[in-house]
């Protein structure tokens, strides 16, 4: 008794500190009540998206420090939202490429992990969804966690498998830290492969039957959830970035998550009508009764310079799909079109213009292959004088930028994960 009294008082003090030094992870963890495992299922930690299960004795071995950090993975993974992603794909290559988007987010937030943690800084930045191609077919790779929220059904029931029930959220059941009640289910979780293809028994029937009159039936429709960890998601963003305690990275992630993805052509759509703006003027006066000068609205044409980063990592199929979206994008603001290609240096045979009513194609003596260097873009701009109203620019971010941010507006469309240092950064999706 004495020692679960001591792994109780690890636990909170792990969630303590989490609260203290990153409030963020900590607001979510706090969504998760703990619940004591059985070892014959949960070898490590588990969630259903609802509770954080433990094997005590796993945890007894972890240090404060890694405590924390098994408590955020499990929290992240709600985040993010993992028990509604998966779609068609294979279970186990599913829950790899999770721990590996979820562990190289702590990672980055400088916590560390237990041993068994997944860790490449290969897929720093990426999505499970990204990382999930790049994985061998069956990943010889063993989550460090039990993700209960997406089984399978496995082969004769579970052994002691935990009853899928929100026990804080119907303020009846057990409370944090209480060993929760196992029940023969229909969720398969079993920590390796080999241990999938064990368990019978579980809980004696009549004690199950007995559990489960007691309370509703838990939710089990996954969007709702996925609403409800959206909520929390906000809600602990916002508690964190007023405490001033919200790193860029995680705001970046946070931020990417709560606004509405639209694909880049619509996003692309966006910036250039906001650079297409009607406006009022007096150059040409309404033509009403009156001596009163009154201005009127006018519509003219933007001046758009549109570049291709031409360094190789792009193929030729790729710049005229992009071309092709900016051809039909022109005629709808009304824009003059000039555009360039560069690599480390500015296309020798550039730039070509195009008129509104003009079709743009990809030219055919375009050149490139060599480095990725942006200033010669922005040197050329400074030094015609030309002050567009948009700089676009195609490229995979991985080069040499201004130091100085342009007085005109700037969209990044990028291919890859690199970053800007200003502008419009649009993800090619």
């Amino acid at each position: 008794m004495a020692e679960y009294t001591a792994l109780e008082t690890k636990l909170a003090a792990a969630r303590t500190r989490l609260i203290l030094e990153k409030p963020f992870l900590g607001a979510l963890v706090m969504h998760l009540p703990l619940k004591a495992a059985d070892p014959k299922w949960c070898k490590t930690t588990a969630t259903d998206a609802r509770n954080f299960y433990f094997n005590p004795d796993y945890i007894g071995r972890l240090t404060l420090e890694q405590t924390q950090f098994v408590l955020a993975h499990e929290a992240m993974h709600c985040a993010l939202s993992h028990f509604n992603r998966r779609n068609h794909r294979q279970k186990h290559r599913w829950d790899v490429a999770c721990d590996y988007a979820v562990n190289m987010i702590l990672d980055e937030e400088r916590m560390r992990g237990p041993d068994n943690a997944l860790m490449n800084a290969a897929y720093r930045g990426l999505t499970a969804e990204e990382i999930y191609p790049v994985l061998h077919e069956d990943p010889p790779e063993e989550t460090q966690d039990m993700h209960l929220f997406d089984n399978e059904p496995s082969e004769g029931g579970g052994e002691g498998e935990p009853q899928e029930q929100d026990d804080a959220e119907r303020g009846q059941g057990q409370g944090q830290g209480e060993k929760s009640e196992p029940t023969q289910g229909e969720s398969g979780g079993k920590p390796d492969r080999q241990d999938r293809q064990e368990g019978k028994g579980g809980q004696e029937p009549e004690q199950q039957q007995s559990n489960e009159s007691q309370m509703p039936p838990p939710p089990t429709d996954p969007d709702k959830l996925d609403e409800q960890w959206k909520s929390r998601l906000a809600a602990a963003a916002q508690a964190a970035r007023q405490a001033g305690k919200l790193s860029q990275s995680m705001l970046r992630l946070v931020d990417n998550l709560l606004a509405p993805q639209l694909p880049w052509r619509a996003l692309l759509a966006r910036y250039m009508m906001n650079a297409a703006r009607d406006d009022y003027s007096f150059q040409r006066t309404s033509r009403r009764e009156g001596e009163a000068l009154m201005p009127r609205l006018y519509s003219q044409s933007v001046n758009v310079i549109v570049v291709l980063d031409t360094s190789g990592s792009i193929t030729h199929e790729e710049l005229q799909e992009f071309l092709t979206e900016i051809d039909a994008l022109k005629a709808q603001v009304r824009a003059t079109v000039t555009l360039h290609a560069c690599d480390d240096k500015l296309d020798a045979n550039g730039p070509w213009r195009y008129a509104m009513w003009e079709s743009m194609t990809l030219p055919a003596e375009i050149s490139g292959g060599g480095g990725t260097d942006f200033r010669p873009v922005f040197e050329w701009i400074s030094k015609d004088q030309l002050n567009p109203d948009l700089l676009v620019y195609f490229t995979d971010a991985e080069g040499r930028f201004p130091e100085r941010e342009p007085a005109y507006p700037v969209a990044w469309l990028v291919k890859g994960k690199a970053g800007t240092p200003f502008g419009i950064r649009i993800q090619l999706n």
